[in-house]
């Protein structure tokens, strides 16, 4: 008796304890729900068109945490807010591709800063054959510093598997972005169009690393051409004096033209490319780079207290540094369908001022920015709630060049369209490199008219970043804390 009326007691206070932990995941998931709404209900770029984001749609708070306790993962209330998103809607009728949420912020500041969990191979992922769900690696390069860069595994070789399961649409996320930190490659060749496992494997081990997104640096001497070339990966903000100084170096050795290979280059801060595009050009400083366009009621704010604030200048310094301009009034700029955000920023916002000539694949079409939202008074990283570490990065604005234009959704189409093919890879910065030969053969007059067969392509389907969780961005460094108040 005394055995069963034990039993009675345990389940009761295991009850107990259980329905209040429920209680307290309850409220949590209440907590931030709450400011997933209210964020995207003041800042998210298409917040009107989107019912449950309304001004009016709530009478009080009480209807809208009924409205918020249906759903009880943040995800999936994020998503339902959004206009259109990729997730729910076919490619051809999708408006919002870029929003995304996470539930550590600490990762997020990472890797808009470069700082993930790597293992320094960044590749792009193709699939087998048109409609296949089977894909395969390539490898783009070797981030410096790495465990890779100590591995035999080098850029334009090819991986079809990990652990020695082939990689598929359904599977590639788990196998290389998954909680493992350590896998191993299966490598393959190409044969006639086949992708044939060779027997080779490299093992790799992920750790924290800071890529630093200036990969080349160098001047090409041709005839009477002294031409820089500068490989340059992401828009980290906090590699801006680096970059500075990369300029500075190829302004001290006198150069006469500038190729900037953006096609790996998946964006990041607006800043940053204002801050390049000033290094590019040093004549119009305190003119319009690009000018931001929000949602109605942030503009309506806007409009009335802060109009300038809505422009990005040309500017001559970093903080106080002098910026190393190169005083180029024609640039030629390396693209593919990888380059996105920011990079589209720089060439857009570039053209009203001087020649651009774009080399490569159409770009990706991304003319829309985010930026970082906290549960905080001011959605900001001040005074964060400490019960949770969600956080968004929802699409905020939309942005044009100098010249009012921004409609490149569809991306940006270069000058002279040369797609690069696993058959056309060669080292980066070589003369020899297709990208980069044709650029200087544009330069010195020496191009021949007719490119040489590119052999067999693929259909393309990811690349690391991207699929990463990082997205093609291009962000302001925090939202503007003044309309809050207004808002209200």
């Amino acid at each position: 008796m005394r055995t069963t009326f034990k039993y009675i007691i345990v389940f009761i206070l295991s009850s107990f304890i259980f329905q209040s932990c429920q209680d307290e995941d309850d409220f949590a998931n209440l907590d931030i729900n709450d400011f997933i709404w209210k964020g995207l209900n003041v800042y998210y770029l298409w917040q009107a068109d989107v019912p449950n984001l309304s001004d009016n749609k709530f009478a009080n708070q009480r209807e809208l945490y009924s409205f918020l306790n249906g759903y009880s993962k943040p995800e999936s209330l994020f998503e339902s807010l959004l206009y259109k998103p990729e997730s729910l809607y076919p490619a051809s009728e999708a408006v919002d591709r870029f929003s995304w949420i996470v539930d550590d912020y600490l990762e997020l500041e990472g890797q808009l800063q470069g700082t993930t969990n790597n293992n320094g191979v960044e590749f792009g992922l193709s699939r087998k054959f048109s409609g296949s769900s089977e894909i395969f690696g390539w490898v783009r390069y070797i981030i410096p510093n790495s465990d890779a860069s100590t591995k035999n595994i080098k850029r334009g070789e090819i991986f079809y598997g990990v652990n020695g399961t082939q990689l598929t649409i359904d599977n590639y996320q788990s196998l290389l972005f998954g909680s493992n930190n350590d896998y191993t490659l299966n490598m393959a060749d190409i044969n006639g169009g086949t992708v044939t496992p060779n027997g080779k494997t490299v093992a790799l081990t992920k750790s924290v690393l800071d890529e630093n997104p200036i990969l080349v640096n160098k001047v090409i001497v041709s005839g009477s051409h002294k031409i820089g070339y500068l490989m340059y990966n992401a828009f980290y903000a906090n590699y801006d004096s680096q970059l500075n100084t990369a300029f500075g170096t190829l302004k001290s050795q006198g150069i006469t033209d500038l190729v900037l290979d953006l096609r790996y280059n998946g964006g990041g801060s607006i800043q940053t490319a204002t801050r390049l595009a000033s290094m590019i050009t040093g004549a119009f400083t305190g003119q319009v780079f690009s000018k931001e366009q929000w949602n109605t009621k942030i503009e309506s704010y806007f409009a009335s207290n802060d109009p300038e604030s809505l422009k990005n200048l040309f500017t001559d310094k970093i903080g106080t540094a002098p910026i190393n301009s190169v005083n180029m009034t024609k640039i030629y700029i390396l693209t593919s369908t990888s380059t996105a955000s920011a990079s589209e920023l720089v060439i857009n916002g570039l053209k009203p001022y001087i020649t651009v000539v774009q080399i490569g694949d159409i770009t990706t079409g991304k003319n829309v920015g985010s930026v970082t939202l906290y549960d905080s008074p001011t959605f900001g990283k001040e005074n964060r709630n400490p019960n949770h570490r969600y956080a968004m990065q929802p699409l905020v604005l939309k942005i044009v060049n100098g010249a009012g234009f921004g409609d490149y959704q569809t991306g940006l189409v270069p000058t002279y369209q040369l797609k690069e093919t696993l058959s056309t890879l060669d080292v980066l910065g070589s003369t020899t490199e297709p990208l980069l030969k044709l650029a200087i053969g544009k330069i010195t007059g020496t191009a021949k008219m007719k490119q040489s067969d590119p052999g067999i392509q693929f259909d393309y389907f990811k690349d690391s970043k991207s699929a990463n969780s990082l997205q093609n961005q291009m962000y302001l460094e925090k939202a503007p804390e003044g309309l809050l108040k207004a808002l209200e």
